[in-house]
């Protein structure tokens, strides 16, 4: 051969386009595995703020079947105290609406986010096997001074009514907020909270992030009208699916709401408006493509955080409840982790 060939089949094998590489098939890692498996079951959620006739019976049977399953781990569709501290450090980078500081529950207890969060962690370590009426309302404030009401509301909920009042760090003004919480038509209020007091369950762990999607925009309006237009015009199936869910709203048992939007069908319809729609689209400034970078962002950071959850706790059994259109991101990447397995949730709703 002339000289230089070597050279040549250097240049010619990186020129292989990376679709023609093999991958590394890491479904079969945990063949051998000796431990306990996790289990987890995703529940994807209607967002029940957005039903002005929403009532917490609608939900009675749902909340049956996931008892059944006996989860030790509940996740929810919310930011934790830690990315709220963070975000309220940098307003001008995450915006000043991104979280409210928990002012009244820093008055009370005279900790910020982070010595909140510490005390939250302190606390739970030292939790005795039966905790008093005391215990419960001081952890109830410890909770909301760390920015997690939902968790605040399973402490509320697990007080016996005659309890529910001020004390032990709870003053008047944090008892008006789980007062207030008794009213507000949110999953994490309305399923989640009262799932994790009947089960005996101590808290939830708020697992969302939008650091990943908070995009740097120039023109953020261009940005949002331009996603906006991609989905219109991707809609297809979703009009239908949502005249279908619409009319098992009116029903008095959301139960069979619940079957259908997590089926696999339901999902893959919100997966292709969401991703598939947007990525069709044509934009000047590619503002379709840059939304569906940050959704993929943020559904990779939530999923690690559930895992974060049950990281040192192999074995477990995790609920998490998302919002529908997460659980196929949710099911799929939690189901590439070795000595896991993710639950059927059509067999649990059954």
């Amino acid at each position: 051969m002339k000289p230089g060939w070597k050279r040549w089949l250097c240049v010619a094998v990186l020129s292989v386009p990376w679709a023609a590489q093999a991958q590394v098939d890491l479904a079969g890692l945990d063949r051998d595995m000796t431990g306990p498996r996790t289990q987890v079951l995703v529940l994807g959620t209607v967002h029940l703020g957005e039903h002005a006739d929403f009532r917490p019976a609608k939900v009675a049977s749902l909340l049956d079947r996931l008892a059944a399953y006996r989860p030790d781990y509940i996740t929810i569709e919310a930011i934790d105290g830690e990315q709220c501290d963070q975000a309220l450090r940098r307003p001008a980078y995450y915006g000043e609406d991104y979280c409210n500081a928990p002012a009244k529950a820093r008055a009370a207890t005279g900790l910020d986010l982070p010595a909140a969060l510490d005390a939250v962690d302190a606390t739970l370590a030292a939790w005795p096997a039966q905790p008093g009426a005391g215990d419960r309302r001081h952890l109830a404030a410890l909770f909301l001074a760390a920015g997690d009401r939902a968790s605040a509301y399973v402490q509320w909920l697990r007080l016996p009514d005659s309890e529910r009042h001020a004390g032990d760090g709870l003053d008047e003004a944090l008892v008006a907020v789980m007062r207030g919480t008794d009213a507000i038509a949110n999953e994490d209020f309305r399923i989640a909270a009262p799932l994790a007091a009947r089960l005996g369950l101590e808290r939830v762990y708020p697992v969302d992030d939008h650091t990943g999607d908070n995009h740097r925009i120039a023109d953020i309006r261009a940005f949002g009208q331009s996603v906006e237009a991609a989905w219109k015009a991707g809609r297809g199936r979703l009009d239908e699916l949502e005249r279908q869910q619409a009319l098992l709203e009116q029903a008095d048992d959301w139960l069979p709401l619940y079957r259908v939007l997590n089926e696999p069908g339901t999902l893959a319809v919100l997966a292709e408006t969401n991703v598939a729609a947007a990525l069709r689209a044509r934009s000047s400034g590619h503002y379709p493509q840059i939304w569906v970078n940050g959704w993929e962002l943020r559904n990779l950071r939530m999923v690690g955080n559930v895992l974060q959850v049950v990281r040192d706790r192999p074995g477990g059994r995790v609920l998490s409840i998302v919002g529908a259109s997460h659980k196929p991101w949710f099911d799929s990447w939690l189901g590439r982790m070795p000595g896991l397995d993710v639950v059927d949730v059509a067999q649990v709703l059954r």
